[in-house]
């Protein structure tokens, strides 16, 4: 990706067209893994409306079935049928239950938006501490210990992790549930001692990862010709890395926490499924089970949607840090 000086007038221009240029791309994108996976999904074995018919099978309510999800139809019809629909926001009915999916979806997104900042807080601020003292004590005890868990973390599987806290603070000590989801309007407490496992599953891993990152950040602009100007002049060593380093690497720290939270509203299936939790990665792996096409076609396109605006937000991010950088 590259990147110019903005030129007088025409910086504000240049983020215009930058910022057509990605959404233009983010729709390429979103049409792509459209296409993927409804060819996908259409060649894995199975028969939907046979599933969800169970023993109730009946040879003309299935004829029937068939023809009004138009399963009957070309797959190539299939498709553009189901993509006229999905860029006006339908995107099809349940085989299973006979809901809308675009309803299913939407029902899930709070549990799924719920975790997935609880974990990025608790990474965030695991990870920005750890790795700029790290850094700033580089070749240390210290920067050895930190280094060291983060390896930890990043090594850690997520299933084994939930069920290690589940069996230390839900069974041992009884501090907290050990699955569920409680909205937020059945009270603070009982929301945030349900949300504080899974969080604290995925949000350390990811405080891990982005660790490594602060600390390389932070440890290539300590080692920059401008710290030893400001030394010179006799700035501590915090007024430095306040003043003159974290500016100049904030933008690879803000891309790998974009990254994280791209993935972690995606939904992590695993731990999703260890404290049953309600979010789209649980509704997804369901639609898998009961190979209901339409609502793992619509989650996962949904997913793919919101990662893709977490990059763009990044981007954008990128010029806001730091007003000489201008995509080209």
């Amino acid at each position: 990706m590259g990147r110019t000086l903005p030129t007088g007038p025409h910086g504000s221009d240049g983020m215009t067209g930058f910022l057509v240029r990605r959404i233009l791309q983010m729709v390429l994108a979103l049409l792509g893994v459209s296409i993927v996976v409804f060819s996908l999904i259409h060649l894995v074995p199975g028969d939907p409306v046979r599933v969800a018919l169970g023993t109730r099978f009946d040879q003309e309510l299935y004829d029937l079935l068939r023809e009004r999800a138009g399963l009957d139809r070309p797959i190539i019809e299939q498709y553009f049928t189901w993509l006229g629909n999905a860029v006006t926001g339908d995107l099809g009915v349940s085989f299973r239950n006979g809901q809308p999916v675009t309803t299913l979806i939407l029902e899930r997104l709070p549990a799924t938006i719920t975790l997935a900042g609880a974990a990025l807080f608790i990474a965030v601020v695991v990870a920005l501490p750890a790795g700029i003292i790290s850094a700033a004590r580089s070749g240390s005890g210290l920067d050895y210990t930190v280094s060291a868990a983060s390896q930890v973390g990043i090594s850690m599987p997520d299933f084994w992790a939930g069920v290690m806290y589940i069996l230390l603070f839900s069974l041992t000590l009884a501090w907290l549930p050990s699955s569920g989801y409680s909205p937020l309007g059945n009270g603070v407490v009982e929301w945030v001692r349900h949300l504080i496992l899974p969080a604290m599953t995925i949000g350390l891993i990811s405080g891990s990862i982005i660790t490594r990152f602060v600390r390389s950040a932070v440890l290539e602009a300590l080692n920059q010709d401008y710290v030893l100007t400001a030394r010179a002049k006799g700035l501590t060593e915090w007024q430095i890395v306040r003043r003159h380093v974290l500016p100049n690497a904030w933008i690879p720290i803000v891309t790998v926490i974009g990254l994280q939270l791209g993935f972690l509203l995606g939904g992590v299936v695993v731990v999703e499924l260890i404290f049953a939790w309600p979010g789209l990665g649980r509704l997804a792996l369901i639609a898998v089970k009961d190979r209901d096409f339409t609502v793992l076609q619509g989650s996962v396109l949904y997913i793919a949607f919101m990662f893709l605006a977490i990059n763009l937000i990044v981007d954008i991010i990128y010029a806001r840090l730091d007003p000489r950088v201008r995509v080209s």
